[in-house]
This record gives C-alpha cells, structure tokens and sequence, in this order.
C-alpha cells in the first residue's frame, strides 16, 4: 500500500506542475494533496506543522493565480468586462490546438471584453489586454514556481525515508 500511495503522490505533484500551466487544474492544491498522499504512508511520519505550512502557500497562490490576472487588466485601464474576456479566452484558448492558445485566448477574450465595454477606445482595449497578459504570465510564473518546489518537497522526503519503502 505504501507504493501505491508513493506513486499516486508523486503523480499528483507532476500532476501539480501540469496543472500551473493549464487554468481548468489548480496546479500548487493539486501538488500539495500529492504532499499530502505521501505523508498518508506508513514510513513517513505526519507532520501537521509542513502540511499546515504548505497548505497554506498553496490556498495562497490559488486566490493570487485568479487575482493577479485580474490586477494586471486593470493597473493597464481594463474594465470588468477585459476581467471577464482574459478569463473566457483562458478557457477556450486551452481547447485550442494553436500553440500558446491560453495566452493567445487571454489577450484576445481581454480585448474583446474591452471593445464590448467600450468599442470606440481600441488603444485602451489594446492596454488593458496587454495588462490580462503580463498578469497571466506572472500569475503562471509564481504558480509553477511553487509547484516545482513541492516536487522538490516530495523527493527529499521521499529521500530521507527512501530505506523504508525498499526494505
């Protein structure tokens, strides 16, 4: 049973990393339930105060990864409506089979959703879809940052009790 549970959390905290790229997934929850999995096991000892502090850095960065978008399309003069087009285009840009179709998806659904607010400013639309796009890479950035850290997580503590699985 303590392989199977090894395995799936170690699925979960690449699963997590996927995840930080592709918006339908949260990718840092996805990768703390694989810290989470691990620590269900037998050999690795339950310690509430890392999973507690992981936890928390990951419901973090899930507020921040739908907030900063958001931020973004407005410190660059956007309105709800470019919030709501970056978050459409998000959606339908990951079913796209361009390449970089979520980024693609973000700027044009905030550039729509800004000529739908306002058609006659194009420039103002073109800003504030620049804005939804610098936020999303930003919001990406940090998410697959601290992914990449929880896969880190799991191997060292995996290492540290390695002996236990194998013997």
């Amino acid at each position: 049973m303590d392989i199977f549970l090894l395995i799936l959390g170690f699925l979960l905290v690449i699963l997590g990393i996927i995840g930080a790229v592709l918006p339908v997934l949260p990718g840092t929850l996805t990768g703390w339930v694989g810290l989470l999995v691990l620590h269900f096991t037998s050999i690795i000892p339950m310690n509430w105060t890392f999973l507690g502090i992981t936890l928390g850095v990951a419901l973090v960065i899930l507020i921040l990864d739908y907030v900063i978008p958001a931020i973004g399309t407005k410190r660059f003069g956007g309105s709800k409506y470019g919030v709501y087009g970056t978050t459409i285009g998000l959606v339908i840009g990951l079913f796209t089979p361009i390449p970089f179709g979520i980024l693609i998806g973000a700027f044009l659904g905030a550039f729509i959703g800004e000529l739908m607010y306002n058609s006659k400013d194009k420039k103002r639309a073109i800003k504030a879809s620049f804005g939804s796009f610098i936020g999303l890479l930003a919001s990406a950035t940090i998410e697959f940052s601290v992914a990449v850290v929880f896969v880190v997580l799991f191997v060292m503590k995996f290492w540290e009790y390695k002996e236990g699985f194998f013997s």
